[in-house]
This record gives C-alpha cells, sequence and structure tokens, in this order.
C-alpha cells in the first residue's frame, strides 16, 4: 500500500491543485488507517473542489477515529447539506443516520 501512496504523493507534488489526485491520496490513508493524513488532505481538497458529499463522510470519520468527536459532527452535518443540494438524499441519510446512532448523546 506505501507504493501507492508514494505515487499519489509524486503525482500530488507535480501538480498541488489536482483534487482528484487529492481524493485518491486520502482513500489510500483510508485504507491504512492513517486519519491525520486523511484530515489534512480532505481539509485542503473541501477548499478546491465542489465535492457531492462523499470526502465529508471520509472527514467525518477520520476525525471520529482521531477522537475529534465534535469536528466529524459538524462535518456529518455539512455533509448532509451538501449531498442534498447535490442531488444525493441517501448520502444525506446515511449521514444523518450515523449522527443519531453513533453521536446521539452529542448530537
Amino acid at each position: 500500500m506505501q507504493n501507492r501512496i508514494e505515487v499519489f504523493r509524486q503525482m500530488l507534488d507535480a501538480d498541488p491543485d489536482n483534487t482528484m489526485v487529492m481524493f485518491g491520496l486520502a482513500k489510500e490513508y483510508e485504507k491504512v488507517g492513517e486519519h491525520d493524513e486523511i484530515i489534512e488532505i480532505l481539509e485542503t481538497y473541501l477548499t478546491k473542489a465542489d465535492d457531492e458529499g462523499n470526502a465529508y463522510g471520509m472527514l467525518a470519520k477520520a476525525y471520529d477515529q482521531s477522537g475529534k468527536r465534535e469536528k466529524a459532527i459538524e462535518t456529518y452535518k455539512k455533509g448532509i447539506a451538501v449531498s442534498m443540494a447535490h442531488g444525493h438524499p441517501s448520502m444525506a441519510n446515511e449521514y444523518k443516520m450515523t449522527l443519531d446512532l453513533d453521536f446521539e448523546e452529542e448530537n
């Protein structure tokens, strides 16, 4: 897996604004559980890309797994709004269910 990460890193070094490469790199880090790397990449990605909701779920999960539950809740809520705005109600419902089931005390 490290080799794929290195390839994505090299691609990103060559084209730092390539949001497709950013998202791909975040997915690779997700596979190996590198939550801080996912957070760093997706925070940048979301400032540059018109994401339809998927990145918000991945970012929220990384926040949660890093112990940043308030940031996870905030990100899931943003993901609900964005996915609904882009016509993805099933994604929005998935995030809402996650909030209701996994964050019911904080939410």
